[in-house]
């Protein structure tokens, strides 16, 4: 058959690639995949804030690459999915560094040498968008020769890759006395040290550790399940069969806060928060690709009573393909054949999760045979939440006593209440599907006579206080809940 050569045009080509979503902390994450695949034992993300001509480096002590590889790791798509790959190999498409760079600058420079001898490569997207060529230049300008012999020192071996002219900062309106922009630069730089900590966490700790440094800071591996802690409750591994090869899965449940300290609380929460960091972790080759999701799976949505179950996936980098893995190695869709599997094991953690934060949420329980007095009870019965105060209590009891209350002991009672609103009980115990909200006296209507009791006290008060019948008796008809409800405040 005839055919014709559609090439994409350059700069077209460079608009797709910038535009893939990348965040910053994940087009770096990217680039650190290539240190962590070239073997490097060091590596170094440099953020250096100079106005307009701020720059960002990765730089590690790796293996380097030679004038063709250089080239090589330098064309977009020199390397598809297809290519073999070695076992410490963490990129897929070969458009990683490429990608990841345009998204976050204008310039792309790397260096690299196996033994001496360095060889450097640059991307210019202004030479590239104006020649509409692939312009891969020799070498680099004055400026960026400068930054990269500062950068590199004495190492004979290894790899820099440098961004100038970055996104957002390249603009006329940016100065180095710009305080708010400088903030924000190093705000990133700080939001990249903890991503780098969430995704190669399995690298910077045990007999692979890495050096990985942000800035000169070393970042801290974050374990998201707690594997430590003696409290925590890991759930049965389980081998997922997956082509010739299975797909490893292993549920925690993370203790709740009472049981970790409050520093250790609020590491636990991840970079993103208790409520977006429950769910699945999936791994390939050690290497984060997706953490807290559901996967989508039907009807698991993110509450804060599932904050303790997290679950960790490892792939194949070979079931890439059937994982659906996505350029920014960022999202992953699960197989079908697994689907009714991870949503059982889902289940089984989210169940559990529950179960401890309804325990230490729980106001009435018993210990050694005797009530444990909380100052309230929450209960679900027959579908709906109550939530009443514990009139077992010592110090309710005491206000109750006919003549015997003190001012001091109401008040005493009062600041008790308000410091022990049983927040996590009633959010354990709540269904955002079903309508079982507490309902005050049970609900609009006539009057019971404990919320008539209840108002005539409250008329009581307010006449006591200089109100009028008539104006007592008005307030109740707007207070809640007697604003809903039928009684001698509506005659």
């Amino acid at each position: 058959m005839m055919y014709d050569i559609a090439a994409p045009e350059p700069a077209g080509m460079v608009a797709s690639l910038s535009s893939l979503g990348y965040s910053l902390p994940a087009a770096i994450a990217d680039l650190v995949d290539n240190s962590v695949s070239a073997g490097a034992s060091t590596i170094d993300v440099e953020f250096t804030w100079a106005g307009q001509d701020s720059w960002i480096a990765v730089a590690d002590d790796g293996a380097g690459m030679t004038a063709s590889e250089l080239v090589t790791a330098m064309t977009v798509a020199a390397r598809g999915p297809a290519t073999p790959r070695s076992s410490t190999d963490l990129g897929r498409f070969g458009v990683g560094l490429k990608s990841a760079s345009f998204s976050q600058a204008r310039q792309l420079t790397v260096a690299t040498a196996t033994s001496d001898e360095w060889h450097v490569r640059t991307w210019d997207l202004d030479v590239v968008e104006s020649s509409g060529e692939w312009r891969l230049l020799r070498g680099a300008d004055e400026a960026t020769t400068g930054l990269l012999e500062r950068i590199r020192g004495t190492a004979g071996h290894g790899t820099i890759v440098l961004w100038r002219r970055l996104n957002g900062y390249h603009v006329d309106a940016v100065t180095v006395e710009d305080e708010r922009t400088q903030k924000q630069f190093y705000a990133e730089a700080a939001r990249t040290e903890s991503h780098l900590g969430m995704v190669f966490a399995r690298f910077l700790a045990g007999g692979r550790r890495r050096n990985l440094r942000v800035s000169g800071t070393p970042v801290e591996p974050w374990d998201p399940f707690l594997s430590r802690h003696p409290s925590v409750q890991p759930l049965p591994v389980e081998r997922l069969p997956l082509g010739s090869g299975s797909v490893r899965v292993e549920a925690f449940v993370l203790p709740s806060a009472q049981r970790l300290a409050p520093a250790e609380y609020e590491k636990a929460g991840g970079p993103r928060g208790w409520l977006d960091q429950q769910g699945f972790y999936v791994y390939r080759r050690d290497r984060l690709i997706l953490a807290g999701d559901w996967l989508g799976q039907r009807g698991l949505r993110r509450e804060e009573k599932y904050n303790l179950a997290r679950i960790a996936v490892d792939i194949p980098a070979e079931t890439d393909v059937e994982w659906s893995v996505d350029v920014r190695k960022s999202s992953v869709v699960p197989p079908v054949a697994l689907r009714s599997h991870l949503r059982r094991i889902a289940l089984q953690a989210r169940r559990r999760a529950a179960d401890v934060l309804r325990y230490r949420g729980q106001i009435a329980a018993r210990t050694h045979g005797d009530p444990l007095l909380y100052a309230w009870n929450v209960r679900r019965v027959d579908d709906r939440v109550t939530c009443k105060v514990n009139r077992g209590h010592p110090l309710v009891k005491a206000a109750l006593r006919p003549g015997a209350a003190s001012s001091d002991d109401v008040r005493a009672l009062i600041r008790l209440l308000e410091e022990t609103v049983p927040v996590t009980a009633l959010r354990v115990m709540h269904e955002t599907d079903t309508s079982d909200d507490p309902e005050p006296f049970g609900g609009p209507g006539p009057a019971d006579a404990g919320a008539s009791e209840v108002a005539q006290r409250i008329y009581e008060a307010l006449v006591s206080d200089g109100r009028s019948p008539a104006a007592a008796r008005e307030r109740l008809r707007t207070m809640p809940p007697f604003d809903q409800m039928q009684g001698f405040w509506n005659g």
